[in-house]
């Protein structure tokens, strides 16, 4: 199972990191300035940010397998058509809507970071060349081809669970064998939300994560490539800087997830914060350093791409208790992917009135030293579990 997985995310990374690969090409072809091109991925991550929490409970009713075969055969459709584009709408539609839905479905799969970060290494440079060399279409379909390659793998050896396979999950004692969760998805995913907008830490950490996107795939996922091209780096080369992130992404995450079992999580995300907030805050010259200035900020700017990720994870489960934990965390991942959208779009438009990124990373920079004083304010000690989301039945499909 972990292996069909790792296949999947690593076809998976190619559309996520398509966009900040046609941005300069689609700009050059139909002359569609950046805002433009960027309210596209806005569209694309605000989906597949408030698209989260639903899937989470499709899962839990439906199982792993069937979302994601049908997000991946959702996203090649949105990413296959875009080759016959000629009009923003048809942008918005198809890689906003469509591509953003399929996205959004697999969002609880492609939490899996060390698969995402071999994806992109694999890809980015790969994308980066065709669209230098061969059109942006062909990246296009490349990552269409890419999701239908991995759709029979994923129905034909992924299960929903240990079970499945008469196996029990890392470290249970007894074997998980009850039914799928009951009831309406929907409902389930809003009693989530409802459990956790009256928790003053619940806004904390989305709060924070809103942040955490806002300073990496919103940011740097999306525009670090058209901002180095406009230093007079080649597409090649820039996607394979990006591609690099993903080596250190993996290496700090990591380190990250044993630190978390080690030390207070709060502070942790402190230092997470603060520390990346410095690096965009360097990033805007580092462009002017040739390449030295920018392999520091990769191999700095690296190891804290996903770093965030275990010790918030962490908070929320000690917060909201293991029955909970889900679906609320889904919400606190909506919140991460909407900051990403609200900076994909914001960047977009800096660029295209101001002529440059400096202000963006700057921005940028600054919201991080903000979150690392709001994570501070979390609480220490752990609440009450309390009542679950649903019926035991239902409540134990959540752990």
């Amino acid at each position: 199972m972990a292996a069909v997985t790792f296949v999947a995310l690593m076809g998976a990374a190619g559309f996520r990191a398509t966009p900040g690969v046609l941005i300069v090409p689609l700009q050059n072809e139909f002359g569609w300035n950046r805002a433009v091109i960027s309210f596209a991925v806005f569209i694309n991550l605000v989906l597949f940010g408030l698209t989260g929490p639903f899937a989470a409970a499709l899962m839990n009713r439906f199982g792993i397998r069937a979302v994601t075969v049908g997000a991946l055969g959702t996203v090649a459709t949105g990413a296959l058509l875009t080759t016959v584009m000629t009009a923003p709408w048809q942008l918005y539609l198809l890689w906003g809507v469509v591509v953003g839905l399929g996205t959004g479905c697999m969002a609880s799969v492609l939490a899996a970071t060390a698969a995402g970060a071999t994806g992109q290494l694999i890809f980015l440079p790969f994308l980066g060349w065709l669209a230098q060399n061969r059109g942006w279409r062909s990246a296009a379909i490349t990552v269409g081809v890419a999701a239908l390659a991995v759709v029979p793998i994923v129905a034909l050896f992924l299960r929903n669970r240990p079970a499945d396979l008469g196996l029990r999950a890392l470290g249970a004692t007894d074997p998980d064998t009850g039914p799928l969760a009951a009831g309406s998805p929907i409902r389930n995913a809003f009693r989530g939300l409802g459990l956790g907008v009256r928790s003053r830490d619940f806004w904390l950490l989305a709060g924070s994560f809103f942040i955490c996107g806002a300073s990496t795939n919103g940011l740097i996922g999306t525009h670090l490539i058209p901002a180095s091209m406009d230093h007079g780096m080649a597409e090649v080369t820039a996607a394979s800087l990006l591609a690099v992130i993903g080596v250190f992404d993996v290496v700090g995450t990591l380190v990250s997830g044993v630190l978390t079992d080690r030390f207070d999580s709060r502070w942790l995300l402190f230092w997470y914060y603060g520390l990346r907030g410095l690096s965009l805050l360097f990033l805007p010259y580092a462009f002017g350093t040739a390449y030295f200035g920018l392999i520091l900020f990769i191999v700095f700017y690296g190891l804290d791409w996903v770093a965030t990720v275990p010790p918030t994870i962490q908070l929320a489960r000690k917060l909201f208790g293991p029955q909970n934990f889900t679906i609320v965390y889904g919400w606190i991942f909506a919140a991460h992917q909407l900051g990403a959208a609200s900076i994909a779009f914001a960047a977009g438009a800096v660029r295209t009135f101001f002529g440059d990124y400096q202000l963006a990373f700057m921005s940028s920079g600054l919201l991080c030293l903000i979150a690392a004083g709001l994570v501070l304010r979390i609480v220490r000690t752990r609440p009450s579990e309390g009542r679950g989301l649903s019926t035991p039945a239902e409540a134990a499909a959540y752990t």
